[in-house]
């Protein structure tokens, strides 16, 4: 039932993961019109980048795919992607469509368009092939919530078992045996889908050899080797040892033991949040911690769960949960101070606790973790109660269920925090990099929005070129509460002269695949508009936003 649960948020929530790195700059500018074609195109980002393949597709004014060079890295610069374009590119507007893998191994897409000479009509965005594929990004998403969940199985029982002695008729070694075992086929699993879910592309080329070998050569690759390496050397020695019945000293054990989970432990961190942004040292350190503890916490409400239902007749004696809580309080504490620092290095500001994805979800988190607590709370008072004498295996029972109901909830949680932007990136914003020598730009509008729905804000972009009197071309991008591209389902930009009272004129925007556009709406007169964009989330969320537009006669 706890698994069904799982997996029905996990593909309920399923979806394009949000950006964990941010385009800082780009050379040449988007929008930017150059009087030379430029020799490359360069993009930088918050953080160090890994380039997949195709990482960057360039297409012409007509649409079609423009010969480039490999993509790399500038000179000693990981934080930016750059590819070489051919000589001779023709007069128009190029549409420059890029990819990219964040510090925290999660996939990273956008584009941008430049043109040469003069803005011709742009095509649509060439990203509906490359965008992030459902099917990959919901295996890949379970394969990430079974490697934790059997992570905290095998760790906890192994914490449980080595702290709380459970009597022998508990029979623990299955549940460690299926947590090492799901863990493995979890890791396989997310070892052959890592290509798919880096390039966007379906599960069907998983099995790619040059995918599988491209995989090998980036750290999210290498640290899934490495907990698979892990993994089969503790299961050989394990199997030796049972063969050749040698019992190895209690300490021996419990050291080898710690040092496996530890480098388990790692294998996480040293790729997600922790490995990207401010203090890394540090929050490297935290974050190891809070995954054991969340391990000795929560798996060892499992092997306590399993320890009730197979106590014997007489009760279980009262050292075992004593014992065990002693250890969460432990764990719950450990927890605590790293949660702060872990939430305050994700956030970077309280605002970002409402207004971005990882805060709210962050708060959901929060959320689970107190009905864990309350639950706990539960667990303990039964304890103590029976601090005297055996404890009846029932009255433990519900309140152990009811705590690992919501561990579940938790890991689940957990596992799409760390598919989500910390708020901290996503609020970030920065200089653009310096563009080369370019003629003069458009009219560019931000409007900012919000339905009042949840997810329901966000701003639009409206570029009007050339921004004056008589023909222009408009262009209109939304962006998301996490500050990323956005598809809406209707758009509608509108100008008004209320000095003459002309308008509202409509300029009949389209959805060009990623953007919205009109390749001719004609400004009658000079004068001081009001610029008006309604945008319609949902089939009944939308809000509509205007503000001033100085428009001259040259």
């Amino acid at each position: 039932m706890l698994l069904g649960v799982l997996l029905g948020l996990v593909l309920g929530t399923a979806a394009p993961a949000s950006a964990h790195t941010v385009l800082r700059g780009a050379d040449p500018a988007d929008g930017s019109v150059l009087r030379t074609a430029p020799r490359r195109i360069t993009l930088v980002f918050t953080e160090p980048v890994g380039l997949p393949a195709g990482s960057f597709r360039v297409y012409d004014p007509g649409n079609h795919r423009v010969r480039t060079g490999p993509a790399g890295h500038a000179p000693g610069r990981s934080d930016t992607a750059r590819v070489t374009l051919p000589g001779g590119l023709a007069t128009g507007t190029y549409t420059v469509a890029w990819r990219v893998v964040s510090a925290d191994s999660h996939p990273v897409s956008g584009a941008l368009t430049f043109s040469v000479g003069e803005r011709t009509a742009a095509p649509p965005v060439p990203l509906p092939d490359r965008t992030e594929n459902r099917a990959t990004t919901a295996l890949h998403t379970i394969a990430r919530c079974l490697a934790y969940l059997s992570l905290a199985l095998l760790l906890g029982t192994a914490a449980f078992t080595a702290y709380c002695r459970p009597p022998a008729s508990a029979r623990l070694r299955p549940l460690a045996l299926t947590g090492a075992a799901t863990l493995g086929a979890a890791t396989t699993a997310g070892y052959l889908l890592r290509a798919p879910y880096e390039e966007g592309t379906s599960p069907a080329t998983a099995l790619s050899l040059s995918a599988l070998a491209h995989t090998a050569t980036t750290r999210p690759g290498l640290l899934l080797l490495a907990r698979l390496a892990l993994l089969l050397l503790a299961a050989g020695c394990a199997a030796l040892l049972r063969r050749r019945r040698i019992r190895p000293p209690r300490r021996v054990t419990l050291a080898a033991t710690a040092v496996l989970a530890l480098a388990l432990s790692l294998t996480w961190t040293a790729s997600d949040h922790a490995a990207a942004g401010i203090q890394v040292p540090a929050a490297l350190v935290s974050a190891t911690l809070h995954l054991l503890a969340t391990a000795a916490w929560l798996g060892g409400l499992a092997a306590l769960l399993r320890t009730l239902r197979r106590a014997p007749a007489g009760g279980l004696p009262a050292s075992v949960p004593e014992r065990f809580s002693r250890l969460a309080t432990v764990s719950v504490t450990v927890l605590a101070l790293t949660g702060v620092y872990q939430s305050w290095r994700g956030l970077g500001s309280w605002q970002a606790l409402t207004d971005t994805a990882y805060g709210r979800t962050l708060l959901a988190k929060l959320a689970a973790v107190t009905a864990l607590l309350l639950a706990a709370a539960c667990s303990r008072t039964w304890t103590r109660r029976a601090a005297r004498g055996p404890v009846a295996p029932h009255l433990l029972r519900r309140s152990v269920l009811a705590e690992t109901t919501a561990a579940v909830l938790v890991l689940a949680l957990t596992t799409l925090l760390t598919g989500t932007a910390p708020g901290r990136t996503a609020t970030r914003s920065a200089p653009p990099v310096p563009a080369p020598a370019a003629l003069p730009t458009a009219s560019v509008t931000t409007l900012p929005f919000d339905t009042g729905a949840p997810g329901g804000h966000g701003r639009v972009q409206i570029t009007l070129d050339p921004g004056r009197v008589g023909e222009n071309s408009v262009q209109a991008v939304v962006y998301g509460p996490d500050g990323g591209l956005a598809a809406v389902p209707e758009l509608r930009v509108t100008l008004t002269l209320p000095a003459r009272r002309v308008g509202p004129l409509d300029t009949r925007l389209t959805d060009r695949g990623g953007y919205w556009a009109a390749d001719a709406f004609v400004l009658p007169s000079s004068g001081t508009w009001t610029l008006k964009a309604t945008v319609r989330v949902s089939e009944v969320d939308q809000a509509t936003a205007s503000a001033p537009l100085r428009v001259p006669n040259h």
